[in-house]
């Protein structure tokens, strides 16, 4: 069987890097899932969960800004601007980020900050990673 060469780097470390089966990417196009085989692309990361899926299960990471690469020979590498492993996400410290976040945009919105747009990114990110991990929780929980 085919296998995928894989790795998410961030400006700080490797976040993943294993020999994967397939894997499920958010884009600004879209959601791609890319088997084995697949034809080169780059493409735009958007802010979103990432679905690894390899000979131990499936896993999940928050993933935001950055793009992604589909090399030939069965490589896959994306470089992101943040990306989390669901597994390490502390949502408690995530959802405070993300409630200051909503206050600091109402006060830009309100002084019409030019700030606004930095805000908003940092509120989309600070949410996907409540979400992953929230979701990451509840899998393990139950399953």
């Amino acid at each position: 069987m085919d296998r995928i060469k894989f790795k998410i780097a961030t400006p700080e470390k490797v976040v993943y890097e294993n020999d994967i089966l397939q894997v499920s990417i958010p884009t600004t196009s879209g959601e791609i899932t890319i088997l084995p085989n697949h034809a080169p692309l780059v493409s735009i990361l958007q802010a979103g969960e990432l679905k690894i899926k390899d000979k131990d299960g499936e896993h999940l990471a928050a993933v935001s800004g950055g793009f992604l690469e589909i090399r030939p020979n069965n490589e896959v590498v994306i470089l992101a601007d943040n990306a989390e492993r669901a597994e390490e996400i502390d949502i408690d410290r995530a959802e405070q980020a993300r409630q200051r976040a909503i206050e600091q945009m109402a006060q830009a919105k309100a002084e019409e900050n030019v700030d606004y747009a930095k805000l908003q990114a940092v509120l989309e990110r600070e949410m996907n990673r409540v979400k992953v991990g929230r979701k990451y929780k509840k899998i393990n929980i139950s399953g």
